[in-house]
C-alpha cells in the first residue's frame, strides 16, 4: 500500500506518448466513439451483427471498430458458444475503468512478463525457447478446454478463426487471411508489451505454443510458424498454419 503523502513515480515521455497514441486510436474515429457509447448503454454487451445493424455498417466495419476498442483495453470480449455448433459469436463490452482519464501501460503485467522471460534466457537459446512453446502449448489446450471446443475434428478453417477470437480477446487484435493455400493469423497488437521486444525468443514462443495448443484441440496437431513479428520491425505478427 502506498504510505501517504507519497506520490506515484512520474511516468515517462515514452509512456506517455504510448497513452496519447492509444487513445487516438481507440477514439480518433467518430463512429467509433460512438460505437464505444453505444456499448456503455448496453450492461449485457453487443455482438458484432447488432452493432453493424445498429450503425447500418458492414459487418466487416464494426468489426474493425470494436477490435481496435478491445486492444486498447476499452472493451472486454467474451466468447458465447450459440445452441447450434460452429464457430462461437463474440460478445462486446465497454469496461467501467475505460472512460476515466488516460490509461497507462500496465507496469507490473510487464515486469512479470520481462522477469519471466529474461530468467528463461539465462538458459541455452534453443532450450529456453522449447520451454517457452511448452508453456504456451499447455495455456493453449486450457484455453480451447475452456472455450466449450476441445472436441477436435473440426475444420482447419473454423480452427483457425477460433483462434484468432481467442487472441483477440486477450488483447492480440488478431484476424485470419488467406494467402494462396495457406492460412494466416496476423496479430496486430501484442499484449506483453516491450518483454516481447526485449525477448522475443522466448516471448514469440510461447505465442507460437499457444496456437499450437490451441489448434491441437480444435483441429488436431499442427506445426504454426512465425512469418513476421513486431519486435523484428514487422507492421504485425503472422503466423502461417
Amino acid at each position: 500500500m502506498r504510505k501517504k503523502g507519497s506520490a506515484e513515480p512520474p511516468f515517462s515521455a515514452a509512456e506517455f506518448s504510448a497513452a496519447v497514441t492509444a487513445l487516438a486510436n481507440a477514439f480518433g474515429d467518430p463512429t467509433r466513439r460512438e460505437i464505444y457509447l453505444y456499448l456503455r448503454e448496453g450492461a449485457a454487451g453487443r455482438t458484432c451483427s447488432e452493432v453493424a445493424e445498429h450503425f447500418e455498417l458492414h459487418p466487416n466495419v464494426a468489426r474493425h471498430h470494436l477490435d481496435k476498442l478491445a486492444a486498447g483495453g476499452y472493451l472486454a470480449v467474451e466468447l458465447v458458444r450459440g445452441e447450434s455448433a460452429g464457430r462461437p459469436s463474440k460478445r462486446y463490452q465497454a469496461r467501467e475503468a475505460a472512460g476515466h482519464g488516460l490509461t497507462f501501460p500496465p507496469r507490473r503485467d510487464d515486469l512479470l512478463a520481462t522477469l519471466l522471460a529474461r530468467s528463461l534466457q539465462m538458459l541455452p537459446d534453443d532450450q529456453a525457447a522449447a520451454m517457452a512453446e511448452e508453456v504456451g502449448f499447455d495455456y493453449g489446450r486450457a484455453l480451447a478446454g475452456r472455450m466449450g471446443q476441445a472436441d477436435g475434428h473440426r475444420s482447419m478453417r473454423t480452427a483457425v478463426n477460433a483462434v484468432a477470437d481467442a487472441l483477440t480477446a486477450h488483447g492480440f487484435a488478431a484476424h485470419t487471411e488467406v494467402d494462396g493455400e495457406q492460412l494466416q493469423i496476423i496479430s496486430q497488437q501484442c499484449p506483453f508489451g516491450d518483454a516481447a521486444q526485449q525477448f522475443p525468443h522466448v516471448v514469440c514462443a510461447v505465442d507460437r505454443g499457444m496456437i499450437r495448443g490451441m489448434l491441437a484441440s480444435l483441429y488436431g496437431e499442427t506445426l504454426p510458424h512465425l512469418a513476421a513479428s513486431r519486435p523484428a520491425g514487422d507492421a504485425a505478427c503472422i503466423t502461417c498454419v
